[in-house]
């Protein structure tokens, strides 16, 4: 394709993070390479691809043509329903600040430029759905579906998007560490590697049968350079497990509820291993009878490896209003108590 193609266009990143003298940058493949992946799950996976495009109208100028930018990347679920990441939609507006766009354009592969209009967005987990209006959905070529089985390391995966605004590409990689975590999301992220560039934040990240394993959200820079284009090999993705739950309640029309524990924890070692133990106790804990110093152990027979793993259990596995057993060490004893979680509708506790 000739570089002078608008597709060639950077697209700018909105947000950049400082991590342990690397830097962390809200967007995000680059170059093909073999795997034993199905062509009907190549061919899938960009279909349901479609570029989100930048608003370069000239307001000054309605007249003359804008061009055509693409500064991130998403995908149709089904229904005319398109998911991408919630930094990839934002504007900046004088007084408000930044705003998620209420209406959108996406580019499908095989060059189409639709409307969608916002149905709901998570600034929790960064994703954002949208909906093609109706009169054009028959125009999206296929649809997918999130994958039923939980990530692991090893795991082939590929994506489709627009690095540097170009595209559609294709890369191909491995899954890395499944809970891995950065302060640009309040959640676990799986890290991939796989090549990716600015300008893919919002893609799909697929397994072997096309399904979608994550949503593209970050990549880490790891060169010195400050430029506002940045490829990695360094990839973090929004797993497919907290994304569905978002899409549904959005789909619902219902803010997403949290469950509540009602604990607040802290480290303590216990024996020569560190331990997560009830710091202050609050409702429903305490009404289910856990207290202040008690180690936690387990919830529902999953082992409490420490104080983030336990509140990602509770987003991604549990709902507000369901009966949970935890697992206690209290004075040398181990007990089990039966707790109805509480919810809310922001940011679990």
């Amino acid at each position: 394709m000739n570089t002078r193609h608008p597709f060639a266009a950077h697209s700018l990143c909105l947000s950049t993070f400082g991590v342990w003298g690397v830097t962390v940058m809200l967007a995000l493949p680059l170059f093909a390479e073999t795997t034993p992946l199905g062509q009907d799950a190549l061919l899938r996976a960009r279909q349901v691809t479609v570029g989100i495009l930048a608003d370069t109208q000239d307001q000054r100028m309605p007249e003359k043509p804008e061009k055509v930018v693409v500064r991130g990347t998403g995908f149709h679920l089904r229904d005319g329903y398109v998911i991408t990441a919630r930094h990839a939609a934002e504007k900046h507006e004088l007084p408000t600040g930044v705003v998620v766009q209420k209406q959108i354009r996406v580019l499908t592969n095989d060059l189409h430029e639709l409307p969608a209009d916002l149905v709901g967005d998570s600034a929790f987990m960064d994703v954002v759905l949208y909906r093609v209006a109706e009169q054009h959905r028959s125009k999206l070529q296929a649809g997918t579906s999130f994958t039923s089985t939980e990530a692991s390391p090893g795991m082939e995966v590929f994506t489709v998007g627009y690095p540097l605004g170009w595209g559609p590409t294709m890369a191909f990689g491995k899954i890395g560490n499944t809970n891995t975590f950065l302060q640009t999301v309040d959640t676990r992220l799986i890290q991939a590697d796989l090549s990716t560039c600015s300008g893919n934040s919002g893609g799909g990240l697929f397994n072997a049968q096309g399904e979608i394993v994550g949503i593209v959200h970050a990549v880490i820079q790891t060169d010195k350079e400050e430029t506002q284009a940045h490829c990695s090999r360094l990839t973090f993705v929004i797993p497919g497990i907290l994304a569905e739950r978002i899409i549904n309640a959005a789909l619902s029309g219902r803010p997403l509820a949290f469950s509540r524990l009602g604990v607040h924890m802290t480290s303590v070692k216990d024996g020569t291993k560190l331990r997560v133990a009830v710091k202050e106790v609050a409702e429903p804990a305490k009404s289910a009878g856990i207290q202040k110093y008690d180690i936690l152990l387990a919830i529902e027979e999953t082992e409490i490896l420490d104080g983030a793993q336990l509140k990602n259990f509770l987003i991604e596995r549990t709902s507000p209003g369901q009966e949970v057993s935890v697992k206690v060490r209290r004075a040398d004893v181990d007990l089990t108590f039966h707790v109805i979680l509480g919810g809310e509708g922001s940011k679990p506790k």
